[in-house]
């Protein structure tokens, strides 16, 4: 599958990925990137399949289902092109970063000097067929059913949870508030349902993933709220590059962090949230579950 593009190594796809993950980029754009550093992707699979039928059934771990954009399209025609991958380098500040054949053939895409990915219309999708058999929404759905089952009011906030991890972590724990003290958007008990995917931007030298720094966010928003609890996990069980799913805070893990010593901020800043959880024994570890349908956040409100 990552079958680097002529010209480059596969560890050079790596050291590109990598700081691509640390960047903040968008799950959009990292894919645009990829699918120009491929021989795979980018609907490139047709194009060497082609005349053969080909039949694609999708488990989409990406928001809005978009079918270019999910594994990054291998059987798919490709809506980007090597301009916007350089403004992608140039948004994050990574042109002078990235190794040098990953931007010279960056340039020479740009410059026509080699072949643009394939496009909407060309022939090699003429046999092409697509069938999204799982996705985020299907997660929700099953999450929605667990809640109903224990008599709460269950509620979806959003199928399209994107943006930094921590503002979003932040943005919830004042949704946790309102519904404690007004009861809106929806009654107690109740389950507040949010799927997608965040980003983190790296600045720190710390270990976490995206859910753990998301629920790190909330824990300082949730503290004194006795009946509120926030859970955020991939549904692949693996959350960044740790053991962990994600994690779990409540309005008590503020003072219990503080009786140990540990206080939220510095973790936040060194994008460390493993070792703020491990250390409150508030990691969600499940094991890898097998797919990917990105991410289930909820906030648990009882009366």
């Amino acid at each position: 599958m990552p079958l680097p593009a002529e010209g480059i190594k596969l560890g050079e796809l790596q050291e590109a990925t990598q700081l691509l993950l640390k960047s903040g980029a968008t799950i959009q754009e990292f894919n645009a990137v990829r699918k120009h550093l491929s021989a795979f992707k980018g609907g490139q699979l047709a194009r060497a399949a082609y005349p053969a039928r080909i039949v694609t059934l999708i488990i989409s771990d990406v928001v809005g289902d978009s079918l270019d954009t999910i594994a990054s399209g291998p059987t798919y025609w490709d809506l980007t092109t090597y301009q916007y991958v350089l403004s992608v380098f140039e948004k994050y500040k990574l042109v002078g970063k990235m190794p040098p054949n990953v931007i010279a053939r960056v340039r020479n895409g740009v410059r026509g000097m080699i072949p643009e990915t394939p496009k909407i219309g060309e022939e090699c999708f003429r046999n092409a067929y697509y069938k999204i058999i799982a996705s985020n929404a299907d997660a929700l759905g099953m999450a929605t059913e667990v809640g109903r089952a224990h008599n709460l009011h269950v509620h979806v906030l959003t199928t399209t949870m994107q943006g930094e991890a921590g503002q979003v972590g932040e943005d919830l724990a004042h949704v946790a508030k309102e519904v404690c003290q007004v009861g809106k958007p929806i009654p107690v008990p109740c389950l507040l349902l949010s799927g997608g995917e965040t980003t983190v931007t790296v600045r720190g030298k710390g270990l976490g993933g995206r859910n753990q720094e998301l629920v790190l966010s909330a824990v300082a928003g949730l503290a004194d709220l006795e009946n509120a609890a926030i859970v955020s996990f991939g549904t692949d069980g693996i959350d960044g590059p740790t053991d962990a799913a994600g994690a779990i805070a409540d309005g008590f893990t503020f003072q219990r962090a503080r009786e140990l010593g540990l206080e939220p901020a510095p973790y936040l800043e060194n994008n460390d949230a493993y070792h703020f959880f491990e250390k409150l024994g508030d990691l969600l570890v499940t094991g890898p579950s097998g797919t990917n349908i990105m991410d289930i956040t909820a906030l648990i409100i009882s009366n």
